[in-house]
């Protein structure tokens, strides 16, 4: 049985989409009989709530400054696992450079096999005017890695042109982390009425915390537009505003949401909060379809998106920065220009004026999804994890 354990900065009941996926990843794992523990923050809580078949949940790390690294060593010795996977996003380890060296230092002092998933490519802090030496800690983290898996095409053209990274890359999509698991008692018309919605209104919804990157002031403009327009136009803004990682999302959340006050849209943008999945479920049923106006372009490694797909809703989203030949306009989802809330505004309205382009886009969205379930993902990290430790195996 191989024996995994995953370091992540965030592990639910914190929120963040690092944490659920390493969750669902573990649970998938588990299922297909590794032997999964998790090593994550103190605010995770308790080890006792290792859910779903996870063998092990240890919320010991208080910090990820320097520190850490004595208490991963220790761990690792303990365990002795095959491989340490780190899950990496750089602000889910609070921007702090120390996990980038890790697998350099866990190197001579353990034999496990270290692997790390980039979620994204953003750099550490490191210190002011840090330069090109925050993409360098990147490359540290790995090159220091015997196994290096990104979760997207532009991550992995980007680090393909590094020669020696290029013989170790593997690209693993990421999966829904709410399936389309409605309370027993929903009823579209009775969700949609909760947030004052009717049954001919158009409701948009939008999906994950909120950050510059995710296009959430071309949203609300789009939404002035077509309220100006006359269209009776609803937007669900699901899920925690600003998770537990990213301190600079709050100060973005202060921004969007003077914005909407400013365009007198108090009354048609509705915020969930943070709710169990079922809500968020029921919540994605009952609008027409999802708005994801990414500033760099729809990608796979977006979790709001695959939650979408996944609900089979019509997905309007921004051009990606690299070719995606799964993503086929007017067929698996609608794109516009990234940045142009005159362009999304005119996407929504054609949607909203063509119920066959929906229903069309809405069965794209169900066949994207149907290759990224969490089986097919957790199989090809069983895969990548036997050649690993196995070289030689056929």
């Amino acid at each position: 049985m191989l024996r995994v354990l995953f370091i992540t900065g965030e592990y639910p009941p914190m929120q963040g989409g690092v944490g659920d996926y390493t969750w669902k990843l573990g649970t998938a794992l588990s299922r297909l009989g590794l032997d999964i523990h998790v090593l994550t923050s103190q605010e995770a809580g308790p080890s006792h709530l290792a859910p779903h078949g996870v063998s092990n949940v240890y919320p010991q790390i208080a910090s990820w400054g320097w520190g850490m690294r004595r208490q991963a060593v220790e761990l690792v010795q303990e365990m002795q696992p095959d491989v340490v996977h780190i899950q990496y996003q750089a602000a889910a380890f609070h921007l702090h450079p120390a996990i980038n060296l890790l697998p350099r230092y866990l190197r001579g002092r353990q034999p496990a096999r270290t692997a790390v998933t980039f979620h994204d490519l953003r750099v550490p802090y490191l210190f002011p005017k840090a330069g090109p030496l925050r993409w360098r800690s990147n490359l540290e983290l790995a090159r220091g890695s015997d196994l290096v898996i990104v979760t997207n095409a532009e991550d992995r053209e980007h680090l393909r042109s590094y020669a020696d990274l290029a013989v170790r890359l593997h690209e693993i999509p990421i999966g829904a982390n709410i399936q389309p698991d409605p309370p027993a008692d929903f009823v579209r018309d009775r969700q949609r009425a909760a947030w004052g919605v009717g049954p001919q209104d158009l409701l948009l919804c939008y999906f994950g915390f909120l950050n510059a990157s995710k296009g959430a002031e071309e949203l609300v403009l789009a939404v002035a537009h077509l309220a100006a327009e006359g269209v009776p136009v609803h937007l669900l803004m699901l899920g925690g505003q600003v998770g537990a990682s990213d301190p600079t999302n709050q100060a973005y959340l202060e921004q969007v949401q003077g914005l909407i006050d400013s365009q007198g849209l108090s009354e048609r943008v509705h915020w969930t909060g943070f709710t169990e999945a079922s809500q968020v479920s029921a919540n994605f049923l009952a609008s027409d379809m999802a708005v994801l106006p990414y500033r760099d372009g729809v990608s796979f490694r977006r979790g709001s998106l695959m939650a979408a797909l996944d609900h089979g809703l019509p997905v309007i989203s921004t051009e990606p920065a690299v070719s995606i030949p799964e993503i086929i306009q007017g067929e698996t989802m609608w794109l516009t220009p990234a940045r142009s809330p005159d362009a999304l505004a005119s996407a929504i309205a054609r949607l909203w004026n063509d119920p066959d382009l929906r229903q069309r886009l809405g069965a794209g969205s169900m066949r994207l999804a149907r290759r990224f379930t969490w089986e097919a993902i957790a199989q090809q990290h069983v895969q990548v994890y036997r050649e690993l430790v196995e070289p030689s195996a056929p």
